[in-house]
């Protein structure tokens, strides 16, 4: 877990600060910080729309007495979205982008829940949770 800790907190930066760089080199200093600040309030206004849609989902399913399973990974997802798009960095702007579209969540989610499933079964524990 550690290792995994410090890649992310070393790699990820110095992959961003490489990207930022280069792209910085091709297309000026001004257009790149212009483009992460476009993205920045974009990120923002998606992940806005997206938290409220995924709410009102929420509500809605509670009201008809259901667990609303997919609609917390849906809620998990745009909230992650959303911190990676203030994040500075193209390569967080890319992950958060596909993190907040519904239908690319779609396919995350299923990541998700296969991994979840054999972390499960890995240590034994039974969860009984119908999915639709």
């Amino acid at each position: 877990m550690f290792l995994r800790l410090f890649l992310l907190f070393t790699l990820g930066p110095m992959v961003e600060l490489y990207l930022l760089i280069k792209v910085g080199g091709i297309i000026g200093a001004f257009n790149t910080i212009l483009i992460i600040i476009l993205t920045g309030i974009g990120g923002a206004i998606l992940a806005q729309s997206q938290g409220l849609s995924v709410m009102f989902e929420i509500q809605k399913a509670t009201q008809e007495g259901r667990m609303p399973v997919e609609e917390l990974f849906d809620g998990f997802f745009v909230l992650v979205g959303g911190f990676l798009l203030i994040t500075p960095g193209f390569l967080t702007d890319t992950i958060g982008f596909l993190f907040l579209i519904p239908w690319s969540r779609n396919f995350l989610k299923i990541y998700v829940r296969r991994y979840l499933e054999k972390r499960v079964q890995k240590n034994k524990v039974i969860i009984d949770i119908h999915m639709p």
